[in-house]
């Protein structure tokens, strides 16, 4: 695949949340392939362009850890904001007033290590000169400098990610020569490696 990038990020931490948690936070296993999109978009991403994930190596052992963290309970409300650049006033939230601050166990991934194989597709949002080229060429250079729009992050802001490009073969994985199962994500890891359907696959599809 001619247009195809590998790259090899790393964190401390992360935590891939499964929604069916709706009060305490469970990370799934590994990365989702939507997490990992994330990651790539925050390198580059154009309307021009929609990344696809197509292999996801995970170096190292799957560790979990149990925390607690402060979290707020609320939000600004949609108002607010727009109010306050009309009237040219400060804003703020107090999280310490009423009970703004909530803390609540996450069950959170440690010392995490993984490749991902992708390709992107050319949309119909381009311009007339847009090209594959182009888009590859940007990624490549921004990945290798480790440059990014917003921080790449593992699940969770608080989580950054590491990150580079990498060019040779992948690592191998500690999981070679063995599968798992990786149950709610309905996805299986064979030999270190996990391949997501395509998104336009009947399999997802159906």
């Amino acid at each position: 695949m001619a247009y195809g990038i590998k790259l090899r990020i790393w964190g401390d931490y992360a935590c891939f949340t499964r929604p069916e948690m709706k009060v305490e936070r469970v990370s799934y296993d590994v990365i989702t392939p939507s997490a990992a999109r994330g990651i790539l978009e925050a390198i580059h991403w154009k309307p021009a362009i929609r990344w696809v994930i197509d292999k996801i190596h995970v170096l190292r052992p799957i560790k979990f850890d149990n925390v607690r963290r402060n979290e707020v309970s609320s939000k600004i409300s949609k108002p607010n904001p727009i109010t306050a650049m009309r009237e040219m006033r400060p804003l703020y939230f107090l999280v310490d007033e009423g009970s703004n601050r909530q803390q609540r166990a996450t069950t959170l991934l440690r010392d995490v290590e993984y490749v991902i194989e992708a390709h992107f597709e050319m949309t119909d949002k381009g311009g007339a000169d847009e090209s594959v080229g182009k888009h590859l060429d940007i990624f490549c250079r921004r990945a290798r400098k480790g440059q990014f729009f917003h921080q790449p992050a593992l699940g969770c802001r608080e989580f950054p990610a590491s990150f580079e490009l990498i060019e040779e073969e992948v690592p191998s994985s500690c999981y070679a020569g063995q599968s798992k199962d990786l149950g709610y994500m309905l996805l299986q890891m064979v030999n270190g490696i996990i391949s997501p359907p395509s998104p336009l696959s009947q399999e997802v599809l159906a």
